[in-house]
């Protein structure tokens, strides 16, 4: 089935960079589409083979330099790759998709050069894999005041409390861990993130049960049980751990958006042929009907929309020109008109819709992660509506 997504993507961006789509696309297809009803209803993670052939293609390198053994490629190549894994599931998209934004984009903007050294070329090969410890069981959106808290000792920190809802945790070789190091400093100074092995004595990892969104995808909960690291563990610099947080989530969001575009195309794909296969009324397609095609031209009307402004806001973001408040938009306008677009969509097929081998219903549970991920979208409403009252 050709994909509506393809005929916006070749008027969007250059020539190479769609090539690397259709690479990406085709890996999807091959490696991912044929298996993935089976992992579902096996209750299976990400198996290690798929992670090795996505190394193997170079996907966990993707936007490193190539002086670190990366790809040498950019957020425009991240977003793509979202768009190609993400068509077929959010989940799997993640895993490398998180393993870069979340992991290793952070190394590249914030570490030291002997960090970089130490750990891009492994995580490039996706030998390593780093997670970021954010979320909090009592901290969601107020994530710039953390409970988990890192106390100076001699030269160097313990580090105490609990993670959640750390994507990758399963996999992950190292935690970027953002905790409270000075509590009476103004908000925005209070934190520093530290790089800590997830075998270092003292950290435990445990995966979260009973989620029902992105099941294929790793989700732990992990603990610091009076953890000590060094200064040379810091990411970035003491008390600065909150830019850190906002440089990374920034880009984040952006591949969040794609996440939710990706699942908006298969469902605009999957709908649009359903129409006219599904013969109802006199032997005639549902397609002809006015309230379809409404559906049908809004998905696609916003599938359009998405894209250009999405890619636009890559460039933006490659050269440092993207704003906390434009990253936010996009991210909440893409997650909402698509989650609510995939009920009308459902609607149309009918019961067909409930079923996980049509597709719809993966893509409607894995929608809601893309509302609340990266920041909830109520939260961000609140960061967008600041310039707005002049603030």
């Amino acid at each position: 089935m050709a994909r509506r997504i393809d005929t916006y993507l070749q008027h969007l961006i250059p020539e190479e960079k769609f090539a690397f789509y259709e690479t990406v696309r085709d890996f999807g297809d091959r490696e991912i589409a044929p298996h993935l009803l089976q992992w579902e209803r096996d209750h299976q993670l990400v198996p290690d083979s798929c992670i090795r052939a996505m190394a193997e293609l170079g996907l966990f390198g993707l936007p490193i330099a190539d002086q670190y053994g990366g790809q040498g490629g950019d957020h425009t190549d991240l977003v793509l790759m979202g768009l190609a894994l993400g068509y077929h599931s959010q989940a799997v998209a993640i895993t490398p998709g998180a393993a870069i934004s979340l992991g290793a984009k952070p190394l590249q903007l914030c570490g030291t050069e002997a960090q970089k050294r130490a750990h891009l070329p492994a995580l490039a090969r996706g030998e390593r894999m780093f997670v970021f410890g954010l979320s909090e069981p009592g901290r969601g959106s107020d994530a710039a005041n953390p409970e988990v808290t890192a106390v100076r000792r001699g030269n160097g920190w313990v580090i105490q409390g609990e993670k959640c809802w750390s994507t990758n945790a399963r996999w992950a070789s190292h935690v970027v861990v953002h905790a409270l190091t000075a509590p009476g400093a103004p908000n925005g100074k209070r934190s520093t993130c530290f790089i800590v092995p997830m075998d270092q004595r003292g950290v435990f990892y445990q995966e979260m049960k009973g989620k029902k969104v992105w099941e294929q995808s790793s989700t732990g909960s992990i603990m610091f049980d009076g953890v000590e690291v060094a200064d040379d563990a810091i990411l970035g610099t003491e008390n600065d751990g909150f830019k850190v947080m906002v440089t990374t989530l920034n880009g984040g969001r952006l591949f969040i958006a794609s996440l939710a575009l990706a699942s908006l195309a298969f469902a605009l794909d999957k709908t649009r042929v359903y129409a006219e296969e599904r013969i109802q009324f006199d032997d005639k397609p549902i397609g002809r009907f006015q309230r379809v095609q409404d559906v049908i031209v809004d998905m696609d009307i916003a599938l359009e929309r998405g894209l250009t402004w999405l890619l636009h806001l890559c460039r933006l973001y490659e050269d440092n020109q993207l704003s906390r408040e434009q990253a936010a938009k996009v991210k909440v306008d893409c997650s909402r008109a698509a989650s609510e677009l995939i009920l009308l969509a459902m609607e149309v097929c009918g019961g067909v819709a409930c079923f996980d081998e049509f597709g719809l219903i993966r893509h409607h549970n894995d929608l809601f992660v893309t509302r609340v991920g990266e920041g909830s979208n109520f939260a961000l409403k609140d960061l967008i509506v600041r310039p707005l009252r002049g603030k």
